[in-house]
């Protein structure tokens, strides 16, 4: 039961875990993210759309992170070079993939959304999990490490915390901004196949449920650091685990009392109440040369 639990928070982490990498990449070159949610259904229906039409997981895997891609440089392009609202930009794109997705789900008949080809499982007889489980552990490591011990993960931050500093050491504000923003659309994408053909094997309409919401308050429950925000993912995977297990055992307590704990938590940490949260100082705010 123990490693039922925890094959079940694993599961549930690992969206969580992408999409927060996303919101980590992003956030730290200054651009608020809320697209996460649209880009994580983007990518759950590209990946079932290219498997089914490939017989390939792997390239359905594929067509997700360039699907998640493409969406997340519209993001970038409104956001950067057009200078739009982050937060309305953001909310754009969550309806246009709500959009298109439904369309695309019920104009598109020839496609079974509900037998996508299955990514290949790790572990040994019913103690299995799903590959992305592996894809989110190295990508964590990853990413910390291109952040915190290289010159390009030093330039990133400094486009979300001092951009005028970046700018006038010679190194152009706009090109890492985009790169942390196409970056998130890699990792949202993936997101979006570890949710579709990662976990269920099927796409359906609105299957994200706020899980793109929820991957950015780990993100920042987490500080906007990638190992912080593995504890998060952990935190809301191990909740909903824990939630099913009670429905499954009966237990007379209602779910939605343990699914509120990780909120309460996250809220807490936004108060200041349970250590210092602060986001990177320039984020949400365009950036013109010279500062101006």
């Amino acid at each position: 039961m123990i490693w039922v639990f925890i094959a079940s928070t694993l599961r549930g982490a690992t969206p969580l875990l992408l999409a927060a990498l996303g919101g980590v990449t992003s956030e730290r070159s200054g651009v608020v993210n809320i697209a996460l949610e649209g880009i994580m259904l983007m990518g759950a229906w590209a990946a079932v759309y290219f498997s089914v039409l490939s017989g390939s997981a792997w390239i359905g895997t594929l067509g997700a992170i360039v699907v998640g891609t493409i969406i997340a440089a519209l993001h970038a392009i409104a956001s950067i070079r057009f200078k739009a609202n982050q937060v309305v930009s953001g909310t754009a794109i969550n309806l246009l993939a709500a959009g298109f997705t439904e369309y695309a789900y019920n104009a598109w008949r020839d496609i079974t959304w509900d037998k996508a080809i299955p990514m290949p499982e790790l572990g040994f007889g019913s103690y299995k999990l799903t590959i992305f489980v592996l894809f989110a552990a190295i990508l964590v490591v990853v990413v910390w490490f291109a952040l915190y011990k290289t010159p390009w993960g030093l330039r990133l931050r400094a486009a979300g915390e001092h951009p005028l500093a970046l700018d006038t050491v010679g190194v152009k504000v706009e090109p890492m901004r985009y790169q942390g923003v196409l970056l998130s659309g890699v990792f949202a994408g993936l997101a979006g196949a570890a949710l579709s053909i990662g976990m269920l094997s099927r796409f359906t309409l609105g299957m994200s449920s706020g899980k793109g919401f929820i991957a950015l308050a780990a993100m920042i429950f987490g500080r906007w650091d990638p190992i912080g925000s593995v504890f998060a993912c952990l935190l809301f995977g191990a909740a909903d685990a824990l939630s099913t297990l009670l429905q499954i055992w009966q237990v007379p307590i209602p779910s939605f009392f343990v699914l509120m704990a990780p909120y309460v938590l996250t809220m807490l940490a936004l108060a200041g109440l349970v250590g210092r949260s602060t986001a990177p100082k320039a984020l949400g705010t365009p950036y013109t040369k010279g500062g101006k």
